[in-house]
């Protein structure tokens, strides 16, 4: 039986335009699982009043960081998929690699057809989120459940579901930061920033939370961090109700009254660099930090292509073949 890889994240818009956006953002906050309000209070506000405002306003966002190649984050998952197939195929290990997004283009629905396409009976899922979450991680089962409602054959499948302590992804993390370390020198506290759900999801049992506390803790173990020179937060709070806390914004704000003036920060939950990356964090947060007092802020770029992040992509793909 053939064997494919579908790596899935979580998508973009296809341009930075308010159009383009609108409907990205529609596709996102219409799911149950991002939102869980109730649809008759959540569509009427949706579409009333968040989409018709902030679609303006997040594209004129992601014009600040599109690339000339298009969307930062389609670009790296495209030279990710391309990465591990390649990775792949220097090891022996013949499978087709699909790229599939949550939401936009490419779909989930489109990525099986490839796969289907070349001959696969047997898929591994890969969700390019380390720790899971009601909101990314289960939102991935639901689409492809979706999907094989659809198949006559459904496929046998393995579904990853998340990497947060695995030896890999420590070891690439606390590679990056030993890196950058070098290169620009050490700031007075690494700061991990992590996206944040509401609090709420973790009172109800979702662990992302603890996932992220225990990353945390692996990689200033790894590099042999003391407790005070190392902080986890929680960034990309939508809504009124409590999220995990520390924001990550406030902590900017409070730091350099702390006595922290030059600050390192990296953001461990996302696999290739984003909106949430390249714009919150490297560049508004950078702006709350030194208005603030700070001196020094580096942010620390997300594992991407590099080489460490492929062969853990390997590693987790492999196991699974067992």
């Amino acid at each position: 039986m053939k064997t494919g890889v579908l790596l899935v994240n979580l998508g973009t818009p296809t341009a930075p335009t308010a159009k383009a956006v609108k409907s990205f953002l529609s596709q996102f906050l219409h799911d149950h699982r991002v939102v869980d309000v109730p649809r008759m209070l959540w569509c009427p506000l949706l579409h009333g009043v968040i989409l018709p405002f902030r679609s303006p306003k997040v594209a004129r966002l992601y014009q600040s960081v599109w690339w000339p190649e298009g969307s930062p984050l389609m670009v790296i998952s495209r030279r990710q998929q391309a990465a591990l197939s390649e990775a792949l195929d220097r090891a022996g290990i013949r499978m087709p690699v699909a790229l599939g997004m949550s939401y936009g283009e490419p779909s989930m629905a489109t990525a099986w057809e490839e796969l289907k396409a070349a001959g696969v009976g047997r898929v591994i899922i890969l969700p390019l989120y380390p720790q899971y979450s009601v909101s990314t991680t289960a939102s991935v089962f639901d689409s492809w459940a979706r999907l094989m409602k659809k198949e006559r054959l459904v496929p046998a499948f393995r579904f990853i579901h998340d990497y947060h302590d695995h030896s890999g992804y420590i070891q690439a993390l606390a590679d990056s930061v030993r890196a950058h370390w070098e290169l620009h020198g050490r700031g007075e506290l690494l700061l991990l920033s992590y996206h944040g759900i509401p609090q709420r999801y973790q009172d109800e049992g979702d662990p992302y939370g603890l996932q992220c506390h225990r990353t945390s803790e692996l990689v200033a173990a790894q590099l042999g961090l003391e407790r005070h020179q190392w902080r986890t937060t929680f960034q990309s709070r939508f809504g009124r109700e409590p999220w995990l806390q520390p924001y990550t914004d406030g902590t900017m704000q409070a730091l350099p009254g702390e006595g922290i003036k030059r600050l390192d920060v990296i953001c461990p939950a996302f696999s290739a660099d984003c909106l949430e990356t390249l714009e919150e964090i490297a560049e508004q947060n950078r702006s709350l930090f030194l208005a603030a007092g700070g001196e020094s802020y580096h942010y620390i770029a997300a594992l991407n292509d590099s080489p460490g992040h492929i062969q853990l992509l390997m590693d987790l793909v492999c196991r699974e073949l067992a």
